[in-house]
């Protein structure tokens, strides 16, 4: 009997009409017999068109016991050597999830030279690291990283998977999670253990952020969550700890990789709202797209980006790239000044950990007055060029 979840008896013709059926292209005649491959995500469309029925998805009502699966494993994403702060950001909510369960926390690192970054997460908080470090594996491509992360999950058997939800971690969760046949729930934006069944409470926006939904994966390990970046509070690192690090061998013969790199040109974003200091959103009490030129002044004046809260977006006022809130980014800088943004709670999702909030506004009574540590409330049209005047008489006075 296959270990697989979809099983092909020997009743089997090849006819291929389940080949025609399958959406995910999962399945291969060899030998006149049906195959299925690891692209298949067990949807059923193949058991109902077999003609004799030679094609069963196994399935299992009761709860499986995974008690040899323990542990909280984080992902610790790096470039060029230094490891992106969102791994620290889980770190930090691992180590909370991990002393609910009585259970150790592991960091996975991937890359070259990468023997400060595996120091920096044994002081962040992991237990052990294992660590890939080869010169093939420098620059980041989805088939050797998705092949290790797997072989380092099923030899490690977290009972929590956590990936931040990156450009990278978007990619690279998906595929992992394909590979061990779990779960795996999307931009995270909350965890928790639930006390009774021990299980992984993962919630994250659903239908546009107009609710929030609280997802647990039942009959699979790892429970496997990506995490939004700037949700969490970052581990600070202990100069004290000590863990294990383990240099684990990387034979780049059997790795698997389709792509060949050329050459890596970084990426000249515009604005990077995310990492920010300082940012300066606007929104529909702007009245019209011009309204983010007096933005784009005061975000200069102060050093700061540009963000912009969704109906603007929605309006095509400015970029998507620009969103704050639950369908666009989650920041988290020193200031944070919201012209004309009645402050909804999907917006505030995305901001409500800055620390300082200035909100601008007519409404004294908007949401986002309620949750800002200073509210001017007027017309911004009056109150941001002023503003902007003082802050350049400040500069000017050194």
């Amino acid at each position: 009997m296959s270990n697989k979840p979809v099983n092909v008896s020997e009743a089997c013709t090849g006819c291929s009409v389940c080949v025609t059926a399958c959406p995910f292209g999962a399945i291969t005649i060899t030998n006149n017999k049906a195959e299925i491959n690891d692209a298949c995500r067990v949807c059923g469309a193949c058991e109902p068109i077999c003609p004799v029925k030679a094609i069963t998805l196994k399935k299992s009502d009761t709860p499986q016991n995974f008690a040899d699966w323990r542990g909280v494993l984080v992902y610790a994403e790096q470039h060029d050597g230094k490891v992106h702060p969102v791994a620290y950001e889980l770190l930090g909510k691992g180590k909370e999830l991990a002393t609910t369960l009585e259970e150790p926390i592991y960091a996975v690192v991937i890359g070259s030279g990468l023997t400060k970054a595996a120091e920096e997460l044994i002081k962040r908080g992991a237990n052990k690291v294992l660590v890939y470090d080869h010169t093939v594996l420098a620059t980041y491509r989805d088939d050797p990283y998705s092949q290790i992360l797997t072989e380092a999950t099923r030899e490690l058997k977290p009972s929590i998977f956590l990936i931040g939800a990156t450009s990278i971690g978007r990619t690279l969760g998906p595929r992992v999670a394909a590979k061990l046949r779990t779960g795996l729930t999307a931009d995270c934006t909350g965890l928790d253990i639930d006390q009774e069944t021990r299980l992984l409470l993962q919630t994250r926006p659903a239908y546009g952020g107009n609710i929030m939904a609280t997802i647990y994966t039942q009959n699979s390990r790892p429970q496997m969550a990506t995490v939004r970046y700037k949700v969490m509070t970052e581990a600070q690192p202990d100069p004290s700890r000590n863990g294990e690090i383990v240099n684990k061998p990387v034979d780049p013969a059997r790795i698997q990789d389709r792509v060949k790199v050329l050459a890596f040109e970084a990426a000249k974003e515009q604005v990077n709202i995310v990492d920010a200091d300082i940012v300066v959103s606007g929104g529909k009490g702007l009245g019209e797209p011009k309204g983010f030129e007096l933005v784009k002044q005061l975000a200069d004046a102060l050093g700061g980006a540009v963000g912009a809260s969704r109906p603007t977006v929605d309006e095509g006022w400015i970029g998507y790239r620009h969103q704050v809130g639950l369908s666009g980014r989650t920041v988290r800088p020193k200031l944070y000044l919201a012209c004309g943004i009645s402050g909804s709670v999907q917006h505030q999702a995305g901001m409500k950990t800055s620390d300082v909030i200035i909100a601008i506004n007519k409404d004294k009574e908007a949401p986002i007055c309620r949750i800002s540590t200073l509210a001017a409330v007027g017309d911004l049209y009056e109150v941001v060029p002023r503003l902007i005047t003082r802050i350049k008489e400040q500069k000017t006075r050194g």
